[in-house]
């Protein structure tokens, strides 16, 4: 809510009701060329992108209705104990809604998660561990393997079960360095288990990944990832001064 009153606060700065009207009868010249229409058109378009993705919670007429009231100091149409109650409703009503959909991504990855998991629990090669991450060497190194308060630096590729990547530190042009206890469990695990020098395709499930809730906007609720790890050491902790 505190995002619609700005934009529609910036808007009504750029010159009101009349700016709007201004603006629109440039664009109906086929031009915008005051710096007060171009600002208040590409507000106008901000605010009405917001709205649009609203569908139709929104009445756009009612909409410029209450700006025009408001900006005018005509009389509301509605009481202040009114307009707290319907913006509670609706806000109660879009937290259903999300919840809602939360749900449906979660049991829709989950879904497609565990078929996943059960198709390459098949391959030859593939192991599964007692929490139910599963591994394949593709490499296997002859460094030591670290402990989970280790330090690793690490090259690695990230995938959905469709094959989207959605991480990747070689593309980066720079390998991650982070505290092997200090990750995922499904990484701190998988990481254990490996030796310096190693390469390992992991499949972790999501409740050893990021769970239910995801890691918006990246990684959805409930979702398996896949990764290519590639171990290359285990850094040294810095000398004391």
């Amino acid at each position: 809510m505190k995002r619609i009153i700005l934009l529609i606060a910036v808007s009504l700065l750029c010159g009101g009701p009349m700016a709007v009207v201004a603006a629109e009868q440039a664009k109906e010249a086929g031009k915008l060329s005051t710096f007060q229409e171009k600002l208040s058109y590409s507000m106008g378009l901000d605010v009405g992108t917001y709205f649009k993705g609203m569908g139709d919670d929104i009445a756009i007429d009612t909409l410029m209705k209450g700006i025009q009231d408001a900006y005018g100091g005509s009389e509301k149409l509605l009481t202040e104990e009114e307009i707290a109650a319907v913006q509670k409703e609706y806000a109660e009503k879009m937290q259903a809604r999300q919840a809602q959909k939360m749900k449906e991504l979660q049991e829709k990855n989950k879904k497609a998660g565990l078929a996943f998991l059960e198709e390459n629990k098949k391959k030859k090669g593939v192991v599964v561990t007692k929490s139910g991450l599963q591994y394949e060497v593709l490499k296997q190194g002859d460094g030591p393997k670290p402990k989970a308060t280790d330090t690793v630096k690490v090259d690695y590729v990230g995938t959905l079960v469709d094959g989207k990547e959605f991480d990747n530190s070689i593309k980066r042009g720079e390998p991650a360095v982070f505290s092997v206890g200090q990750v995922i469990p499904g990484w701190s695990e998988a990481l254990q288990l490996m030796n310096v020098g190693s390469k390992y395709k992991i499949v972790i499930p999501s409740d050893l990944a990021y769970g239910d809730n995801g890691a918006p906007p990246v990684i959805e609720p409930g979702a398996v990832l896949v990764f290519e790890v590639d171990l290359r050491s285990i850094e040294q902790p810095a000398a004391k001064k």
